[in-house]
């Protein structure tokens, strides 16, 4: 069964009015206001398929940096599309083969492992910098200040 894939297209660097032109040519492209991450939708048969054929469609017109589908399959997890060069692919093949492991299994365990390390480290920073507020401060005036940030930064609903 052929389904419709929302795609996120990361550049390296922002499109000029030309690339977007003739992309948009190709395929229907939404974009964010600095032209570096574009959307598109993608008909295929499974995620994988879908990042494959807008790579191959966008590959020449646009300066790609990675493709990412933007809902979690039903695994959870979302799709990575890179385009590695020749020296990384070989890097990546020589570790996945020490290891016993195909290297699409090896980069997505190593992107994954890398992915929880960044999060913990950011909840440790957290953790860090409240406790350094508690030094100063009771935890109820620490809460209240956390909520009052938070209420004045919401966005007022559309009307």
């Amino acid at each position: 069964m052929t389904r419709h894939h929302a795609i996120e297209i990361t550049l390296t660097r922002p499109a000029t009015a030309a690339e977007l032109h003739r992309a948009r040519r190709a395929v229907p492209l939404a974009t964010n206001a600095e032209r570096t991450r574009l959307m598109a939708v993608q008909r295929a048969k499974n995620p994988s398929r879908a990042l494959r054929t807008l790579r191959h469609q966008l590959d020449a017109l646009l300066p790609i940096d990675v493709l990412t589908t933007y809902y979690p399959d039903q695994h959870g997890q979302i799709r990575l599309n890179l385009a590695l060069s020749h020296a990384a692919r070989t890097a990546v093949r020589r570790a996945a083969a020490t290891r016993g492991q195909r290297p699409q299994d090896f980069l997505s365990q190593s992107v994954t492992t890398a992915l929880a390390r960044h999060e913990r480290q950011r909840v440790q920073r957290l953790t860090t910098h409240l406790e350094g507020l508690h030094t100063h401060y009771s935890a109820e005036e620490v809460l209240i200040s956390a909520a009052s940030a938070l209420h004045c930064r919401r966005v007022p609903p559309n009307r």
